[in-house]
């Protein structure tokens, strides 16, 4: 597919993240002082080009329709999300119609539209439940080698089975909020007994989540739930490396992953990212029959991750090994209910080569080696003041399927009570 024109100017240069092919869906506060006193609430918006369109407002005004009704009056997607896909697709199609080149409907759509740049941006949806996985064969492998050595890298489902855990939906922020140090339970190799501390080996973890639009209370094929994914959104699960190594015996990721689970702030539909669909590896091993490839499921998107201003890794969302629809298809398989708004991490995002893979724990191996930033600066472990911003575009003929950028800053540990500051 070649990049769709619109009349909007900005939405057909080929760096943008936002063409006519792209359409992604998002919040944005709205300033509504002169309406209701002081205050501020989001309302529902789609992003083209460096502008923003204003959908809530326009259907309050009549000037599109969802379906009979009013739906994008809450000032995110989650209603919208559970009307399903045959209501996506129409809707998607009416905003289409409107932004193409040379649309008669130019004039009905220009009075809501807004500048991207400044304006603020909120939870595009309501976060229902939060699970995350460890889905790619090369972070696990990694990982696994330098805890268990290569001969017992993987555990033994691994290759059976997508492992996840269930996480916190309420610790799913938007791009852009601060992530402060946590602290937990520290063991390290020399030490007696445990100490409660600062987290000393923080980590972010690239990821891409998974948003689920169509409930399910019985357990869904993988055609199934390739269908009941709405879209998706970078996300990073940040993590404290120190914490999860005293505590993730025999029972898995708790404390280390609670702290915070940033996401980017559009939602890019599953519709938008088609014409990059792809297949998963090469199985060593055939899969049960609840979760065997029908077709290609995974998506071609570069993806990289920038601590400061520094690239400091680049990997492919096609490196995993279990597809998000693989993921859901199983979740769903002990007859676990799905709810509109589950988000579902992939689990780290790692390449096979040196430079591709998406944690520090890898990259510097485990704190033995240090990556150097554009300054000079080094690190192992993430540091006070940090801040990790991932990138994500799928790359067709002249446009790009962009996710915008997920960022967080780190700031030190709060005092606990009773410490003195």
């Amino acid at each position: 597919m070649t990049l769709r024109r619109s009349w909007v100017e900005s939405a057909n240069t080929p760096d943008t993240d936002f063409p006519l092919n792209n359409l992604p869906y998002g919040s944005v506060v709205k300033d509504v002082a002169q309406h209701l006193g002081e205050g501020a609430f989001p309302h529902c918006a789609v992003a083209i080009g460096d502008r923003i369109l204003d959908v809530t407002t326009m259907e309050a005004d009549g000037k599109i329709s969802v379906c009979d009704g009013i739906v994008l009056d809450m000032g995110d997607w989650t209603n919208f999300m559970s009307l399903g896909p045959e209501v996506w697709r129409a809707f998607r199609e009416t905003l289409t119609d409107i932004f193409r080149e040379g649309s008669p409907h130019r004039a009905l759509a220009e009075p809501y539209l807004m500048p991207r740049q400044g304006a603020t941006l909120t939870m595009p949806f309501i976060v229902a439940e939060f699970t995350d996985f460890y889905a790619s064969r090369h972070h696990a492998t990694n990982v696994g080698t330098m805890f268990r050595g290569p001969e017992n890298a993987l555990p033994p489902n691994w290759l059976h089975i997508p492992i996840g855990y269930n996480g916190r939906a309420s610790s799913v922020v938007i791009s852009g909020t601060d992530i402060i140090r946590p602290h937990g339970q520290i063991k390290g190799p020399d030490d007696a007994a445990p100490r409660f501390a600062p987290s000393a080996r923080f980590d972010f973890e690239l990821e891409l989540g998974a948003i689920v639009g169509t409930p399910s209370d019985s357990p869904l094929t993988v055609d199934q739930a390739f269908e009941n994914i709405f879209g998706y959104v970078l996300l990073n699960d940040w993590s404290a490396r120190d914490i999860q190594a005293w505590e993730y015996q025999p029972l898995g990721p708790f404390q280390a992953k609670a702290t915070a689970t940033t996401i980017s702030p559009w939602i890019v539909t599953a519709d938008a990212l088609g014409p990059f669909r792809t297949r998963t590896p090469e199985r060593e091993l055939d899969l049960l029959p609840h979760l065997q490839d029908t077709g290609p499921m995974l998506y071609d998107i570069d993806l990289e991750v920038m601590l400061q201003d520094t690239v400091i890794t680049r990997t492919n969302y096609r490196e995993m090994y279990y597809s998000s629809a693989q993921q859901l298809a199983h979740h769903s398989s002990s007859g676990c209910p799905m709810r509109v708004g589950d988000l579902l991490g992939s689990g780290t995002i790692s390449g096979p080569n040196k430079g591709s893979q998406g944690a520090l724990l890898e990259l510097a191996r485990a704190g033995k080696e240090l990556i150097t930033l554009r300054n000079g600066d080094q690190r192992s472990f993430l540091e006070d003041g940090d801040t990790v911003t991932l990138r994500g575009a799928a790359n067709g003929d002249g446009y790009r399927i962009g996710f915008g950028t997920c960022s967080g800053r780190i700031l030190p540990a709060r005092p606990l009570k009773g410490d003195t500051p």
